[in-house]
């Protein structure tokens, strides 16, 4: 269904030389969990029909998922490339845009201003500390 059935946050083992391929590489590190997770399903005979919606922030990193283009600048992520593409080719994972103010993520890892932290807090179900704690 809908429900979020595996989430994880870690900081990549490789420097990445833009944004773009940041957010490629973990578009490709969603890829292959959700691929792991469908073959668990089909394996336990509850094949998954449709594909895995994996949404991103960065429009670039989503040209890169569908554009059979190999770029000069994205030959260092050859292998992810590649991988990524497959998997959308074949039907299993389509990477869509999302806003970065539907980004809930970006409480981990940005600053953000005080309504959309607070937004993303209540959506991630976590109640403002106590007064006493707040560091007033």
């Amino acid at each position: 269904g809908d429900n979020l059935i595996s989430w994880s946050s870690k900081r990549q083992p490789t420097l990445s030389r833009s944004s773009a391929e940041a957010e490629y590489r973990g578009v490709a590190n969603v890829v292959s969990e959700s691929c792991w997770i469908r073959n668990l399903l089909l394996e336990l005979h509850f094949p998954i029909p449709q594909a895995t919606l994996v949404y991103c922030d960065n429009v670039s990193a989503i040209y890169l998922s569908g554009n059979p283009v190999q770029h000069q600048r994205t030959k260092h992520i050859e292998m992810d490339i590649h991988f990524v593409r497959e998997k959308v080719a074949r039907g299993q994972a389509r990477v869509l845009h999302v806003p970065s103010r539907h980004q809930i993520a970006d409480i981990f890892t940005k600053g953000l201003p005080r309504i959309l932290f607070d937004d993303f807090r209540i959506s991630l179900n976590v109640r403002e500390p106590p007064a006493s704690t707040a560091g007033e």
